[in-house]
């Protein structure tokens, strides 16, 4: 096979924060639901904070640079090692951070 791809992964740490909440969830969070009320209805008493939806998602997650690379088509089977190597070799990984997670493989002509 002719041409190359383009790799694109992330350094994941044993830090790093990846939760989904729903909106039930956060509105049953009194000090939230306080926060919400004093900053969108300030001095308004008795009101109530009501979720529509229950499919409703927010995602708290640890923001993360990307970092790409390219390798020949032949190598397609060896990515996640192939992209360790160069986490390796560009001095990513660390003591707390020695994950790779693969985001975007994209095949250049």
């Amino acid at each position: 096979m002719k041409g190359t791809i383009l790799v694109t992964y992330k350094i994941l740490c044993k830090t790093d924060v990846n939760k989904e909440l729903n909106l039930q969830e956060l509105l049953s969070n009194e000090k939230l639901v306080k926060l919400i009320k004093s900053e969108y209805a300030k001095g308004v008493r008795n009101l109530a904070l009501i979720a529509d939806s229950k499919e409703s998602f927010i995602k708290l997650e640890t923001l993360k640079e990307l970092h790409t690379f390219e390798i020949q088509k032949n190598d397609f089977a060896d990515i996640l090692v192939l992209a360790e190597e160069d986490a390796s070799n560009k001095k990513l990984l660390k003591k707390d951070c020695d994950r790779v997670e693969l985001v975007n493989i994209e095949t250049v002509d």
